[in-house]
């Protein structure tokens, strides 16, 4: 059984940083994509980042570049969103996705429950 626990998510003033944790079991991490996103009431779902299996290439929502950055850590089986500067459109909650090419072929996806970023004076 597949499980993505997201955690680090908060209420942070504006230019505050967090990090954000997304332990993930079930899948063979080494063959997995990792992406965050996240939503907003009455918005649909944007992209924040995402990180190849090794981690050697990354991408960005022109929104957060240069200010968050997406890593993983393979032997823990876990990626990470490491948000700094802050502003208050940050607030949202956030999920991770899990994208696995698996051995058989064909990919497979599965997502957390989300963690809350509230970024408010």
């Amino acid at each position: 059984q597949v499980h993505l626990v997201e955690s680090g998510g908060g209420l942070v003033q504006p230019g505050g940083s967090l990090r954000l944790s997304c332990a993930a079991s079930g899948v063979t991490f080494s063959r997995t994509t990792m992406t965050w996103f996240r939503q907003t009431p009455g918005k649909e779902r944007e992209l924040v980042a995402a990180i190849d299996t090794t981690g050697a290439s990354t991408s960005y929502a022109n929104s957060v570049k240069g200010r968050f950055t997406i890593s993983r850590d393979n032997a823990k089986t876990t990626v990470y969103l490491q948000m700094n500067s802050l502003k208050p459109e940050d607030t949202a909650v956030y999920y991770c996705k899990a994208l696995e090419s698996r051995l058989a072929g064909g990919l497979v996806e599965y997502w957390g429950q989300g963690t809350q970023v509230t970024v408010s004076s």
